[in-house]
């Protein structure tokens, strides 16, 4: 499993930190629980996609490509980490994004990510509503780039490729000798799963490297076959890298207990366990992906599904600044505190 022969950018801050988490662990009486701190990547406010867009742009600078192209949601993670790697590389960035949710609030449309999408010099070509063909519109937009001249590499949304699921297949085998050198054994790796490309990644990775670490993610929406799409994106992966035989379907573990109402949208079990987090461990989690993940894990807790000698490794994917924009859910912790005047 050789990853050399694929261009590469280094744009994330690596390794990123093992941390035990156990004064939660002690409050939900569960198993041992550390977090990959994949928040602290370092670009433009760190996360997963950081990762990702490595190979991603690798292969877009090998193209001679001068402008990045991609599409998400109004608080994308993935459309804010795209922009501050092109204003990075000194590339042009144009982004479509969605309105997949019906929050009207003026924090979710102006403040997070869209905030600093702008603030990172990045042109937001179009809004489209919810259910647009965003990958069309993607490619149009390329269409009007060659036209006008330009080279444009066009980046599936949330980076969600083979050739992106790269920079899990590494973190993979980053966690698996970080463990090692702690002389930890990892029994479960528990994350979001939303565009699907760190959830295979992952997956890829540790089935070439330890198969029987569990690899389970939370859906972050509802009404897709998240299993056969994270299954076939991580078979594609692991064709990829040249791997033999093929990824196995019990592999890929999905659970939608956390989806809430869909994409964007939190159930209460969310909003408490960014609370709970907060103020057991002084990490910010946020309401899209990271709390919907850790309030799977607490309902995994709560089942009994794990022992009390195994140890459990949250992936911390980012998305601090989509907090900011759900600021409505957390009205009343302010209400609690000092007036700040």
């Amino acid at each position: 499993m050789l990853l050399d022969r694929f261009p590469r950018v280094a744009l994330a801050h690596r390794p990123t930190p093992l941390e035990a988490l156990p004064r939660l662990s002690d409050r939900l009486g569960g198993p041992r629980i550390l977090v990959k701190r994949d928040d602290c990547t370092g670009l433009a406010g760190g996360g997963n996609k950081s990762r990702q867009l490595e190979y991603l742009l690798g292969d877009a600078l090998s193209q001679g490509a001068d402008t990045l192209i991609t599409h998400g949601a109004i608080q994308s993670n993935h459309v804010r980490q795209t922009a501050a790697a092109a204003a990075k590389l000194g590339l042009r960035c144009r982004l479509i994004l969605e309105r997949r949710t019906d929050h009207g609030d003026p924090a979710y449309l102006q403040s997070g990510n869209v905030l600093m999408d702008y603030l990172l010099g990045a042109e937001i070509a179009a809004i489209l509503p919810r259910g647009a063909d965003m990958a069309a519109a993607t490619i149009a937009l390329g269409d009007e780039c060659r036209r006008a001249g330009g080279k444009p590499y066009i980046i599936p949304g949330g980076a969600a490729s083979a050739l992106g699921a790269l920079g899990y297949v590494d973190c993979a085998g980053e966690l698996a000798g970080q463990a090692d050198r702690a002389g930890l054994t990892i029994d479960h790796v528990i994350l979001a799963s939303g565009s699907g490309g760190t959830h295979a990644g992952l997956v890829a990775g540790f089935h070439a490297i330890e198969p029987r670490i569990a690899v389970t993610g939370f859906s972050v929406g509802v009404g897709t076959n998240q299993h056969d799409h994270v299954l076939s994106l991580a078979r594609d992966t692991w064709s990829l890298i040249g791997g033999a035989g093929t990824v196995g379907s019990g592999e890929v573990r999905v659970s939608d207990v956390a989806a809430g109402a869909g994409y964007g949208m939190p159930g209460e079990t969310t909003i408490e366990a960014i609370r709970l987090v907060a103020r057991c461990e002084g990490i910010m989690l946020d309401p899209v992906y990271t709390g919907k993940a850790m309030a799977g894990l607490m309902a995994m807790i709560g089942e009994g599904l794990f022992t009390p000698d195994e140890t459990v490794v949250f992936i911390h994917t980012g998305g601090l600044p989509s907090l900011f924009a759900y600021k409505y859910l957390f009205g009343d912790e302010q209400a609690g505190g000092s007036a700040l005047t």
